[in-house]
């Protein structure tokens, strides 16, 4: 199988309603899946390399169709006396109201609790989402209009500088 089959065989499945297809040839084998919303998932040969004696135009360009890991975030150094906010839910985080309105709260500005500090909307509905501590944002931690998570840091707050 060389890679214009493999090519025709992942436009198969994405054209169908196929969710998983997986061809066996002598010591070639390959498995194209996809995920429950339509997606696909992986397209990866497992070839024993050994046995094999060109594998590597199909490892390169399975390669390329093999997902790619998921950066995660990098973790602010979180001083001692520092306090993280976190989402109470997963959506898509907002600093303002609307795109035209200034953001709920600006790095350096002190809260008290029950303030309005951002907005999540999940399932079109928009949350706004107050504050259970007091005192100064030290760091908004999510760019405007971005996915989080459930227990995803928002914000670091001081609550030391409450004045």
């Amino acid at each position: 199988m060389d890679i214009k089959d493999i090519q025709d065989l992942i436009k198969l499945v994405n054209r169908s309603s196929l969710t998983e297809v997986e061809i066996e040839n002598g010591d070639f084998r390959l498995r194209i899946r996809r995920k429950a919303d339509g997606q696909l998932m992986y397209a990866a040969p497992a070839i024993p390399y050994a046995q094999n004696p060109s594998p590597a135009p199909v490892a390169e360009y399975a390669a390329t169709l093999a997902p790619q890991p998921i950066a995660e975030a990098p973790k602010a150094p979180v001083s001692s006396h520092l306090l993280e906010f976190k989402s109470p839910m997963i959506g898509t985080f907002y600093r303002s109201s609307s795109p035209d309105s200034d953001p709920f709260v600006k790095v350096g500005d002190v809260v008290s609790k029950g303030q309005v500090l951002c907005i999540i909307e999940a399932m079109k509905l928009f949350n706004e989402i107050e504050s259970e501590i007091e005192g100064k944002v030290v760091k908004i931690l999510v760019d405007d209009a971005r996915p989080v998570e459930y227990d995803q840091p928002l914000f670091l707050i001081d609550p030391s500088a409450t004045a």
